[in-house]
């Protein structure tokens, strides 16, 4: 096993290696996007936008450019400074990523909490009323789009403008930076409505893998031989059905957590959260290239290390992963 996650964090350079070069490549590369032009303000001299290349490195061909980047990065974990307000990288980083992570975590909690007991039920009411209207419903939450879910809850719901204001203690997310991590009694509020939002197609996802997960073990020989011997009926589906189904889930939550962290940005945008998510979206349309390579950066960072944990976390979970694994 240690074998084997060694391996795993050396292929974790080499990705992470691969990304940073691949984003690099990509907005250098575009033509539209200059970033001494866009720093230089409007109507710059060409002396100015010179000085800009010149200061920022702009003028050197892109792999020198890159190779710069990468000793900095390596040498001095240095992730650069931001072309547009001149700031670090890495400290804006540390700044936004708690604000995404409480997001994230919020929106776990929720989709875990709604979507897994939705498909216990589906699956052991399989064929049913009830199994019926609730695969509709998770249907329902997938095709919403969660920028249009976004704006209709905040027509609806919000404390401000809404129309049916149901959370009073809603509001807009503070401008101090704050999470819940550091004041979560004035977070925690402004982040009900997007962590309602950003939970409401996972917790359908999850309604119907755990349906489809669970029906099939269900119909093993070993759930029939548990039932023979007289065991309740709760206790087979949630200690042995669902040990079964567990493997599959954890490894999606891996995935679908990787991908929350790395900025969840329509959610973010809608509703004014100070996230990773808006902080790429901002970077991306000043073509800041440092600030886009940083959020590219952990987002790969993040998903590459979670899918290690959960292929740890199988392991444990399967002997068959486990030996596999050795």
């Amino acid at each position: 096993m240690a074998a084997y996650v060694l391996r795993r964090l050396l292929w974790t350079v080499v990705l992470l290696a691969v990304v940073s070069f691949v984003t690099f490549v990509v907005f250098v590369q575009m033509p539209s996007a200059d970033p001494a032009l866009l720093r230089a303000g409007r109507n710059p001299t060409p002396e100015v936008v010179a000085a800009i290349r010149e200061q920022f490195g702009l003028d050197q061909p892109w792999y020198v450019q890159y190779l710069k980047y990468l000793q900095q990065l390596v040498l001095h974990h240095d992730l650069g400074y931001s072309y547009q307000s001149n700031v670090s990288v890495g400290s804006e980083i540390v700044a936004r990523l708690p604000v995404t992570l409480s997001l994230a975590l919020g929106a776990v909690v929720i989709w875990l909490a709604v979507g897994i007991p939705i498909g216990i039920v589906s699956a052991v009411r399989r064929g049913r009323v009830s199994d019926r209207l609730l695969m509709v419903g998770a249907l329902v939450g997938i095709s919403a789009p969660a920028y249009w879910l976004g704006l209709v809850a905040l027509y609806l719901l919000s404390k401000d403008i809404g129309v049916l204001p149901l959370f009073e203690g809603s509001g807009a997310y503070p401008t101090g930076g704050e999470s819940l991590f550091t004041d979560p009694a004035r977070v925690a509020p402004a982040l009900v409505l997007p962590c309602l939002v950003l939970a409401a197609s996972f917790a359908a996802i999850y309604a119907r893998f755990v349906r489809a997960s669970l029906s099939e073990v269900l119909a093993e020989d070993y759930i029939r031989t548990a039932r023979a011997k007289g065991l309740r009926e709760r206790t087979v589906v949630l200690k042995h059905g669902m040990r079964s189904t567990a493997v599959p889930v954890v490894t999606l939550l891996g995935l679908d957590l990787g991908i929350l962290l790395g900025g969840a940005i329509l959610v973010e945008i809608v509703f004014n959260v100070p996230g990773m998510g808006r902080l790429s979206y901002e970077a991306i349309q000043r073509a800041d290239i440092p600030m886009i390579q940083g959020a590219v950066l952990l987002g790969g960072l993040v998903i590459i290390l979670l899918n290690l944990v959960v292929d740890v976390v199988q392991a444990l979970l399967d002997p068959r992963v486990r030996s596999a694994a050795t």
